[in-house]
């Protein structure tokens, strides 16, 4: 079986669905190629996978989850759900309880993305802390989209908050310019005595792994060391990614061929069903 952990789905229907990106600017490849539940499923089959963790397109409906909604509700056995919610609003707590009772089994913080650049400051603003306590409590992973910037706050939050799992979407956006040992990606690096911290592996982190001077075996083979597997797992990171969805998950594949095949199978599947167990059983 294989999961795609980072994926997208885009409503043609504008009325039913409307459009509200985070910072007031739609995505260009949310206007441009947008793939619907169904067309996800159909890609999905093409590319041998099984099942999806949808994540909110926050570029296209900013804290709006109702298309996510829909789709987990219309295809329980192929998606899992990830939502986003305003975590600084005094009612965040009951924001995030109520796209739980929706059926969705995750959270989102966008804090940097293609329409919102650099690193947004509000990570180290106290009033996430109830938000984040729910999250503890209730054991909803939160992923985040950010840049390395944002890691000192993180680690404030992370000690507060030691329960919460948290997933790196693009594994924090690396710098791997430098190539091994990769200095600039220290404080990544770091971030692995947190047991609560996994990184997604998408298109964005594996193509920047293959370019000169950075090499794909040390870089990601260190992340295998310092991580494990268990906290490692793929995403497509499709449609916002420009290649058709097989063409991504062979691509991926190539990449990480060189593991061993135990931890191949833990990043493209058992890592986020671990986190996702909404199949288990099924």
């Amino acid at each position: 079986m294989t999961i795609d952990a980072h994926c997208h789905v885009i409503a043609v229907d504008r009325d039913r669905y409307p459009r509200n990106p985070l910072g007031g600017v739609e995505s260009a490849w949310s206007q441009q190629r947008p793939v619907g539940a169904k067309e996800l499923i159909a890609d999905m089959d093409e590319a041998g996978i099984d099942r999806a963790i949808v994540v909110q397109a926050s570029t296209a409906y900013g804290h709006d989850n109702s298309y996510v909604a829909d789709s987990v509700e219309q295809y329980p056995d192929r998606f899992a759900g990830v939502f986003s919610v305003d975590m600084l609003a005094p009612d965040a707590p009951e924001q995030l309880a109520h796209w739980v009772s929706r059926g969705l089994q995750g959270a989102r913080l966008f804090t940097t993305g293609s329409t919102m650049p650099g690193q947004a400051s509000w990570l180290s603003d106290a009033r996430l802390h109830p938000a984040w306590e729910w999250a503890e409590e209730n054991n909803l992973p939160l992923c985040l989209q950010m840049r390395p910037e944002g890691i000192p706050a993180l680690r404030e939050l992370l000690d507060r908050f030691p329960g919460v799992k948290v997933l790196l979407d693009h594994a924090a956006r690396p710098d791997l310019t430098g190539g091994a040992p990769y200095d600039e990606a220290r404080e990544l690096f770091d971030l692995a005595q947190y047991d609560g911290v996994y990184l997604k592996l998408t298109e964005r982190t594996l193509v920047s792994s293959t370019k000169a001077p950075a090499d794909p075996e040390s870089f990601l083979g260190r992340l295998l060391l310092d991580f494990g597997a268990e906290r490692l797992m793929w995403g497509s990171n499709y449609p916002a990614a420009e290649d058709d969805l097989p063409t991504l998950y062979e691509r991926s594949r190539e990449v990480l061929g060189f593991l061993p095949a135990a931890a191949r199978e833990q990043i493209f599947t058992g890592t986020a069903d671990r986190l996702y167990p909404v199949w288990a059983g099924s």
